[in-house]
């Protein structure tokens, strides 16, 4: 028993050590495309153009149909994805665990309200509301971090519901409440620190999966404009060119790949961790 307990824990350190080397190469990345291509991948050298990967050591990762540099439009793009991934993530979060808080603690008709209106959410397709959107309004950065907001408040308004009902009835809320503390300090104080490992773990995990969706729906022409620099706009820019220059898809792919990996390493350790069942023998 000690041994595979023991053996367990090395696999979810390892987990977490591969995980934040993956995170940390591609943030390191990104966080310094500024400084390493001032231009930020869009200098275009057209005696240069479709030049392979390896052959040329101002272009290390090859050229696109312009002369862009790969490399740099790889390390500017992720900006893109890594900001819309963290404030989505980030704002569907927050709407969602105060609707969660609110419909727990309360119940009653605030609780019948918001989780009918959560059920209407999860009837409408997230790529119907991509196209009415884009089709209406246009496609923007800032569109679709609010596009993914609306979409995605209710997994954590679900999961933070599920974690208030059964802490409301806790004995130091029921102390709380008798010491007449005020409700919102009782949310905030008391009851969201104890609901909170859930969301945490899911946020992680919601981070990778908005990074590929932002990738995908660039890729259809729904997401971010195609003249900012992106890896969903690579990957549809390099498509046509896949038999006589692979690199162009080939390389914003594996860096998209890298970061879910990473993410989904660390979320998993995150889940394992923070999951009391999990500690079980």
């Amino acid at each position: 028993m000690r041994a595979s307990l023991l053996s367990r824990h090395r696999l979810l350190s390892i987990e977490l050590v591969l995980g934040g080397i993956l995170l940390a190469v591609m943030l390191g990345g990104v966080l310094l495309s500024g400084w390493l291509f001032p231009d930020g991948g869009e200098a275009m050298d057209l005696r240069a153009r479709l030049l392979p990967p390896f052959v040329n050591a101002a272009h290390p990762l090859g050229t696109d149909p312009l002369g862009r540099d790969v490399l740099a439009r790889v390390s500017t793009g992720g900006w893109i994805s890594f900001s819309v991934g963290f404030w989505s993530v980030v704002g569907g979060a927050a709407l969602g665990t105060l609707a969660g808080l609110v419909a727990g603690y309360y119940r009653g008709i605030a609780e019948t309200l918001l989780m009918r209106f959560a059920d209407v959410q999860l009837a409408l397709p997230f790529i119907l509301l991509a196209i009415t959107f884009a089709a209406v309004v246009g496609s923007s950065v800032s569109l679709l971090i609010v596009l993914m907001i609306v979409s995605q408040w209710v997994q954590y308004a679900r999961v933070v519901r599920g974690s208030v009902l059964s802490l409301r009835e806790r004995e130091f809320i029921q102390a709380s409440r008798a010491f007449g503390l005020p409700d919102a300090r009782i949310l905030f104080v008391h009851v969201l620190p104890n609901a909170f490992s859930p969301v945490l773990v899911l946020m992680t995990l919601n981070v990778a999966n908005n990074i590929l969706l932002e990738s995908s729906l660039t890729f259809l022409g729904l997401g971010v404009d195609p003249l900012v620099p992106s890896w969903g706009g690579m990957l549809a820019d390099g498509r046509t060119y896949m038999q006589t220059a692979w690199w162009i898809t080939v390389f914003p792919g594996l860096a998209i790949m890298m970061t879910v990996l990473g993410l989904n390493l660390v979320g998993d350790w995150l889940r394992d961790n923070l999951d009391p069942t999990s500690k079980l023998p």
